[in-house]
């Protein structure tokens, strides 16, 4: 058996601007929740209905966060790859609470940024480097047709 996977994947818009903080080791923190909605038409009415999902985002590591700081804000649609994590933690009358996030820590994360024309996607891996990469514009993909009259000639195996 193989082990198990844990990852969510999410594309929404900030609720918030994102709370930054500095921890006791002097790393940083973000911290934001974004909003997930789906839609569909209600087969009995025909009207339009929409439910929107709110998720807790806590993002480690300072270039990550660095990111977060500078170019992320309140509406701003983004995409994310992470891991779920619920804490548990007491209130000031002393009773359990529990909060479900989703954490980008590590290796195995991702942060798109997806607001301008030229987006970047920021992915962290266990050496704590961060990569951008500029995506194409939307408008840009296109095919492409060989000129080959021997279309084996273009397989390269």
């Amino acid at each position: 058996m193989v082990g198990s996977v844990n990852k969510v994947i999410l594309l929404g818009n900030l609720g918030r601007d994102p709370e930054i903080r500095s921890m006791q080791s002097g790393s940083k923190m973000a911290t934001f929740s974004i909003a997930t909605s789906k839609r569909w038409k209600d087969k009995s009415t025909q009207e339009q209905k929409e439910k929107t999902s709110w998720h807790n985002i806590v993002i480690f590591g300072d270039g990550l966060v660095d990111i977060v700081e500078k170019y992320v804000k309140k509406g701003s649609k983004i995409y994310v790859e992470g891991e779920l994590q619920t804490r548990k933690w007491q209130d000031k009358d002393g009773n359990d609470r529990y909060s479900t996030e989703v954490i980008l820590q590590g290796y195995n994360c991702n942060l798109t940024l997806l607001d301008n024309r030229n987006t970047n996607q920021i992915s962290n891996n266990n050496d704590e480097n961060i990569e951008k990469s500029n995506t194409v514009d939307d408008n840009s993909f296109s095919t492409e047709t060989s000129d080959s009259p021997d279309l084996d000639e273009d397989i390269p195996f």
